[in-house]
């Protein structure tokens, strides 16, 4: 990717705009962010995910004074990321996480806790308000005294009134909070997590300094309709680099022969479906996951 924004920085850089051409904010007639605008395309990246890049590449060229095309923008500055610690950060949850089993309801949920599992989520799909109360409660109810880390995905209202650990939340449920919403989210103590699927959503879930950030999906995955492309290992390792501030977890299409490679990246910690609902043991499955993640991450850097 770097040496494809060489390419457009040599052929572009000191040509001006053609006629009636107009470029995206910071300016456009700054040649730095209109280069790297146009290897960000030319890469395959999204729109809103190459002027996110872009706006960085040429913040970091502002701010500098100079413009090195070889390195790629990894300092969270050049995205306008904030320093920690933050007076609005959620709290924080142990980093790395460890094996992230995300299950489909609570008996799920529960069964990967009492097999040693770290952190679950309860990723609950449905519209029935009764149901979903009754899920979160009996999967955090349960999951209490196994040392596991419960996470509610979307149903936040549920998770707070019946004491969870932690919610995560996707793009859209995030935009879908209002300010106030999100105050009394973070006030009530949980942790947050965000789903992320590139550069201008991992600067979109850092405004709220969640507890930490999920990448991806790296592979591919039928498991859920996806609308960006898999971002693959080396924009995950990019990823990780640029919020290394984050506890942050790999997510979607990784199996047992991808996970070190997922894991040399430095993201810590895997979130797993298919391998472990789908194994025929789903218990020693669990346990094989979880000796084989703890052998490709350093110990955890903070305690729960």
């Amino acid at each position: 990717m770097a040496q494809a924004i060489v390419d457009a920085h040599r052929a572009t850089l000191a040509l001006p705009l053609q006629p009636g051409a107009v470029a995206p904010a910071p300016a456009a007639d700054d040649p730095v962010f209109v280069a790297a605008l146009q290897a960000c395309h030319e890469l395959g990246f999204i729109d809103a995910d190459a002027l996110s890049v872009a706006r960085a590449w040429s913040h970091r060229s502002r701010h500098t004074g100079q413009f090195d095309p070889a390195l790629w923008p990894t300092d969270p500055a050049d995205f306008d990321i904030a320093p920690y610690p933050r007076d609005h950060a959620y709290a924080r949850v142990p980093r790395p996480i460890g094996l992230y089993a995300v299950m489909p309801d609570a008996a799920w949920t529960i069964r990967m806790a009492r097999a040693g599992v770290p952190t679950v989520q309860l990723r609950f799909k449905s519209t029935d308000a009764a149901a979903i109360d009754r899920e979160v409660a009996a999967a955090i109810g349960a999951v209490r005294g196994t040392g596991a880390l419960l996470f509610v995905n979307d149903h936040w209202q549920a998770a707070s009134a019946a004491g969870a650990y932690g919610v995560h939340l996707g793009q859209e449920d995030l935009d879908a909070l209002t300010p106030d919403a999100l105050q009394r989210l973070r006030a009530s103590g949980m942790r947050l997590g965000v789903s992320t699927h590139g550069y201008a959503e991992m600067v979109r879930a850092d405004a709220v300094s969640p507890s930490y950030i999920a990448m991806g999906a790296v592979f591919p995955t039928t498991l859920k309709k996806m609308a960006t492309a898999p971002q693959g290992i080396a924009r995950l390792g990019a990823y990780a680099r640029l919020l290394r501030g984050y506890p942050q977890v790999a997510i979607g299409g990784i199996d047992a022969e991808r996970l070190p490679a997922v894991l040399a990246t430095g993201v810590g910690s895997v979130a797993v479906v298919r391998a472990l609902i789908t194994a025929e043991d789903p218990a020693s499955t669990a346990a094989q996951w979880i000796r084989a993640v703890a052998d490709c991450t350093p110990t955890s850097l903070s305690a729960r």
